[in-house]
């Protein structure tokens, strides 16, 4: 009996065994053709969008707008045409995402040699962009390109049009065609400023770019799109002073043309917001950026009256995936959330815990945006998370540095004392306080990038040493857990101005993670006080923290999973259902409004089809939201019930003092650390590896960082390691 039973048992693990491949090979084909696939709609788009500025594509796409406009369908056409490729992308996207899964976290091999990669090579360090990888260097070039074809194309245009101009005084004449030529370019490069400001953006998430780095594009795009249309205005202004009708043509208000009174108003608005965004009025008063930069709204309704439908329609896809995210966290940020503890360290940096779902997912390098009405009901602040998603299945923290004045006055909030009147004896917890906040995210990499590197190097400045605890708490409960997990060697950098802000790290627990750390990780940790020669004379004390305080939370109310890396299949609904809404609505509102009625005035319809997809964004996407919300509600009472106050372990985790001495942990006074010395220490004992450098920090320190990377990339012997450089960053 047993020997015609056991060719029948290893023939259903050869069958288990092909299936388990066979799958694999349909899930990764998959992968590869939607990849393929998004790819080449990219390249097909934008290499349309390149060429615009030819006669020939412009005449065709010119006829088949025109025909498209004069069909039932209205502008459709004229969105699918400039605007399609968009949503393609995202819908392949939504697929690509959902079959791709977690596997990204699964454990890849180690690669037998370094590899360059073009996103994580810093090649400018210095200069109005800060630090560039060769990606991004590479973007800029084809953007510089684009620009110099676009110019050079319109103005050999221009050109040949002279002889037509004569008799109307060709200065005047060939001033409104030039400040055309620029607002169809500046045009172009709208089309794109919206998509990096979507900060749960299924775009971003296909390309593993979190908000904080797409946020830099944005100003880039911004800058861009400004400077073309302020030379656009003032071409115009200037034409219509050789003219001698400034003041007629700036009220002028056509019907069936370019409205201009409209686009001095836009204009005006984003030259406001545009000086008011640049870095020496931003540092000095940084709630009148922000203040100021809520006009966009003023920006876009008059942009969509002053250039008409049509031509509005161009940068609507963007502007329209913008809103659907606005949408949204306006939704997540509605509701409170529990702060279960706090936490005042001697520095005067504040550990606030927030009950969170038990199943939201984000990763190590996640960040929020937080409000605490009790402090102000309008501002929002990035905070990075300093608590891996490990740690706690009800819970995740925060460290916010004592800066500004929101952060005063919420120090102030939470203690027994005012701030005039505290000293170090008197800072304590009000012990009853209760507290609530609301949260928006998290945001963050796709994937743990942090996790793909054997070797791992984190500098951090300050306050920005909070990420790299949610990163090292990540790999220990990792090892510790037997979960994929590359890094074995992590050396620490990490400079501070005073010892007081030692605690923050030097009082991390590793051993209550993972006993017997020294077996499993190579971990070195190197602190600079840099404006501080010797130790304090009382040393003995800087560990302590000045007070904590568990709040009462009966209803331990978490944060909402709306946004972030929440539910993948109604994130990817949530983009499905109201695009195609707002397309058949467009289609409706020209069969019941437009033609039987007889709408002609170009400004009107401009603004018929913003409020179309503000219409089709609260609609559309409301009922997505409601039945998202409901569908994780029941999950959360149901969770609420099993919940129990959830913040023993972090105590554990982050506030006992070490006794592990098996690892490398050094205090240096009166010096900062020297990138050219660290950095050669580890490339001549790590050898021919990748080796994985995030910066968290002031931007000297960014700079100085991809300076080193970059040199020692570029002069690199064969049995020398490659230096990947990251940067994490909440200065938004």
């Amino acid at each position: 009996m047993t020997s015609n039973h056991e060719p029948l048992l290893l023939s259903s693990k050869e069958d288990d065994d092909y299936h388990v491949k066979s799958t694999q090979f349909l899930v990764n084909l998959t992968k590869l053709v939607l990849k393929f696939a998004m790819v080449v709609v990219f390249i097909a788009w934008i290499g349309f969008l390149f060429l615009l500025p030819s006669e020939s594509v412009r005449q065709l796409s010119e006829n088949y707008v025109d025909a498209t406009s004069e069909s039932v369908f209205w502008v459709t056409g004229s969105i699918i045409l400039y605007g399609g490729p968009i949503f393609i992308i995202a819908f392949l996207g939504i697929i690509y995402l959902r079959i791709s899964g977690k596997q990204e976290l699964q454990e890849k091999k180690k690669p037998k040699h370094a590899t360059f990669r073009l996103w994580t090579f810093p090649v400018i360090v210095d200069g109005p962009f800060g630090v560039v990888t060769a990606a991004e260097f590479i973007v800029i070039l084809l953007v510089v390109v684009y620009i110099i074809w676009a110019v050079s194309v319109y103005a050999f245009q221009n050109y040949s049009l002279i002889p037509y101009f004569e008799s109307q005084g060709k200065t005047h004449v060939m001033l409104k065609h030039t400040g055309l030529r620029f607002g169809s370019i500046g045009l172009i490069c709208l089309v794109f400023m919206f998509l990096p400001v979507a900060r749960g953006s299924i775009l971003l998430r296909i390309l593993d770019i979190p908000f904080e780095h797409a946020i830099r594009y944005h100003v880039w795009l911004g800058h861009l799109t400004m400077t073309l249309f302020t030379l656009h205005g003032l071409c115009y202004f200037s034409s219509w002073i050789l003219e001698d009708r400034v003041l007629h043509q700036l009220v002028d208000w056509k019907n069936n043309k370019i409205a201009n009174l409209p686009g001095v108003i836009s204009l005006s608005t984003g030259f406001l917001m545009w000086i008011t965004s640049l870095p020496p009025v931003r540092r000095l008063n940084f709630e009148l950026f922000f203040y100021t930069h809520q006009l966009y709204v003023v920006f876009i309704v008059f942009f969509a009256m002053h250039v008409g439908d049509i031509l509005f329609s161009v940068i609507s896809a963007g502007l329209f995936l913008y809103m659907l995210d606005r949408f949204l966290r306006f939704f997540q940020s509605r509701k409170t959330v529990d702060i279960l503890s706090a936490k005042c360290h001697p520095s005067g940096t504040l550990e606030l815990v927030i009950s969170k779902p038990q199943d939201l997912q984000y990763n190590a390098l996640s960040w929020v945006f937080l409000q605490v009405r009790d402090v102000s009901w309008l501002q929002w602040h990035p905070f990075s998370v300093s608590s891996s998603p490990l740690d706690g299945d009800q819970h995740f923290s925060i460290l916010i540095k004592v800066l500004g004045n929101w952060t005063k006055k919420l120090r102030a909030r939470l203690l027994t004392v005012t701030e005039e009147d505290q000293t170090d004896a008197d800072m304590l917890i009000q012990p009853k306080l209760k507290l609530k906040a609301s949260v928006e995210g998290p945001y963050g990499h796709e994937s743990p990038y942090h996790l793909m590197y054997e070797n791992l190097v984190l500098v951090a400045g300050g306050i920005g040493i909070s990420p790299f605890l949610a990163i090292l708490s990540d790999i220990l409960h990792r090892i510790n857990d037997s979960k994929p997990c590359m890094p074995r060697i992590v050396s620490i950098i990490w400079a501070v101005k005073t010892s007081e802000e030692l605690p923050l790290l030097h009082s991390f627990d590793l051993n209550s993670i993972s006993p017997y750390l020294y077996n499993k990780l190579n971990l070195d940790i190197h602190t600079y006080v840099t404006q501080e020669s010797e130790p304090p004379l009382e040393a003995g004390d800087a560990h302590k923290y000045v007070s904590s305080c568990d709040f009462s939370s009966p209803s331990q109310s978490g944060m909402s999973r709306l946004v972030g890396t929440g539910n993948l299949m109604w994130a990817g609904t949530y983009v499905v259902v109201p695009t195609i809404g707002f397309l058949v609505s467009l289609t409706l509102l020209n069969v019941f409004y437009i033609n039987p009625y007889d709408v002609s005035y170009r400004w009107y319809k401009g603004l018929l089809l913003l409020i179309c997809m503000v219409t089709s964004v609260i609609v559309f996407g409301g009922l997505v939201i409601g039945l998202w919300a409901r569908k994780t509600s029941s999950k959360d009472k149901s969770q609420d019930e099993k919940k129990t106050v959830g913040i023993q372990h972090n105590e554990s985790a982050s506030h006992k003092s070490s006794s592990d001495e098996s690892f490398i942990k050094t205090i240096k006074y009166g010096q900062r650390p020297n990138m050219t010395e660290i950095f050669g220490d580890i490339a001549s004992r790590r050898g021919n590896v990748d080796i994985g450098v995030i910066v968290c920090g002031p931007s000297t320190l960014r700079t100085s960082v991809a300076k080193e990377c970059r040199s020692r990339n570029f002069g690199r012997r064969t049995n020398s390691p490659i230096f990947h450089f990251n940067s994490h960053s909440f200065d938004l």
